[in-house]
């Protein structure tokens, strides 16, 4: 006894042979990339991005971080010089002048 023909059989026939053209691989790439680029929007991050991704402005960044990062260095440096100045002056004091150092101790709870 033969078996009926099964119903999904002319639909996944016609499923195999696709009726509209395929697009080029290249053309479906670059469609892709334009819509994401209009996804993107204005954000600042992508005014940032933007500023950026352009050499002159990115070695400018770099530079400028560079030389922040120096300046902050040398405050942090200088302020640790004067602390030290500063205890050197009081212990030379001190070693010279016995009254400034009595005066110490008797201030001492």
């Amino acid at each position: 006894m033969p078996l009926p023909p099964d119903p999904l059989d002319p639909l996944l026939d016609r499923w195999k042979e696709p009726d509209l053209p395929q697009p080029s691989i290249a053309a479906e790439v670059w469609r892709r990339i334009e819509l994401e680029e209009k996804d993107r929007g204005g954000g600042i991050w992508a005014g940032i991005e933007a500023w950026l991704s352009r050499p002159p402005f990115a070695i400018l960044f770099v530079v400028s971080c560079a030389l922040l990062g120096l300046f902050m260095a040398e405050v942090r440096v200088n302020r640790e010089q004067r602390a030290h100045s500063a205890q050197l002056a009081r212990s030379y004091l001190q070693l010279i002048d016995p009254l400034m150092k009595a005066d110490a101790v008797a201030r001492q709870p």
